[in-house]
């Protein structure tokens, strides 16, 4: 094993054309780093062919087997003509490959635009195709993939920014308690909810994850692919005052209501998970913070304003969880 002291520092571009050759590609050097920073993603040139996609999965991040799912679950959706992009197969290989010390996939190149969610007859589509991601999600189960959990999502992250010494000294007090006050506020949701009903879900369906093209949502980056409730792939999408979230609510549930059964109880967690996610957030880039990639990509992570924010709106979180959900009138 490498003993570099970070685990892309032996990823270079010469690395790269290497491992794409091993697969019988015949890489023209030309290499185009994409936006992505827990993993690696190249667009690598072909001579006489297309463009690919190269993703090399940061090491001991997922097993074998957490990646085989999330290969096989895109694969699924992708035979039943759901648009996801779907990792390619190689004989004698299959999706993952090895190069190195480095584990990567291969993916066709995609050219699509970032969705126009303001519009509600895109949302209607949007929902109808999670509707049809979530039916076969449904189906069956994984066994090596993320359960969703407030532990995960929010002790953790609370407690590693807390231990590692993150936050300015004199905001740690004003974090240590907001933050508890914050999940106890959640456990309570989550206690009146009661069981939550899960299945596989995409698990990061921001709208940064979705191609549009030709009328169409293409779903890409199934890499947070786990375990969680539906309403985890869908209140992303909504955005704006009360009541714009409330119409595209409406538009959204109805076309996911054409192929799954949409929870209206669940809107009482969508609060919930946005805190989480914040939490979470703040947590992930401070595990990554000695990642080169990182103090580069995100200067205004860890200076005194960042954190002052960071509080200052899961402050404006403890609010937004008494206030009433979002409902579905019918």
């Amino acid at each position: 094993m490498s003993s570099s002291p970070h685990p892309y520092t032996d990823l270079r571009p010469e690395t790269v054309l290497a491992a794409v050759e091993s697969l019988g590609f015949d890489p023209n050097a030309s290499i185009f780093a994409l936006n992505s920073y827990e993993n690696r993603v190249y667009q690598v040139g072909i001579h006489d062919g297309p463009a690919i996609i190269v993703k090399f999965y940061r090491p001991d991040r997922w097993t074998d087997a957490q990646i085989i799912e999330e290969h096989e679950y895109t694969k699924e959706l992708a035979g039943l003509e759901i648009p996801v992009i779907a990792p390619m197969e190689f004989p004698g290989i299959g999706s993952i490959s090895q190069f190195e010390n480095f584990q990567f996939a291969v993916f066709p190149h995609f050219i699509g635009r970032p969705p126009e969610l303001d519009n509600l007859d895109n949302l209607l589509v949007m929902g109808r195709f999670v509707g049809r991601i979530h039916a076969v999600g449904a189906m069956r189960n994984f066994k090596h993939r993320v359960h969703f959990s407030v532990d995960k999502f929010g002790i953790q992250s609370r407690e590693f920014l807390l231990i590692n010494d993150f936050l300015p000294t004199d905001l740690v007090q004003a974090y240590d308690s907001l933050s508890q006050d914050l999940l106890s506020r959640i456990d309570v949701r989550m206690r009146e909810h009661g069981e939550i009903h899960t299945l596989r879900i995409h698990g990061d369906c921001h709208p940064g994850n979705v191609l549009w093209k030709g009328g169409i949502p293409n779903f890409v980056d199934f890499d947070d692919t786990m375990t969680g409730p539906a309403i985890q792939d869908l209140w992303m999408m909504l955005s704006g005052e009360r009541d714009q979230r409330q119409a595209q609510l409406l538009e959204l549930a109805e076309g996911y209501n054409e192929f799954h059964d949409f929870r209206p109880s669940e809107l009482v967690l969508v609060e919930s998970l946005r805190t989480l996610r914040l939490m979470h957030y703040a947590a992930w880039l401070a595990r990554r913070w000695e990642d080169p990639a990182f103090p580069l990509s995100f200067p205004w992570f860890n200076t005194e304003r960042y954190w002052a924010e960071h509080i200052l709106e899961l402050r404006e979180q403890l609010s937004a969880l008494d206030e009433p959900p979002l409902i579905l009138i019918q």
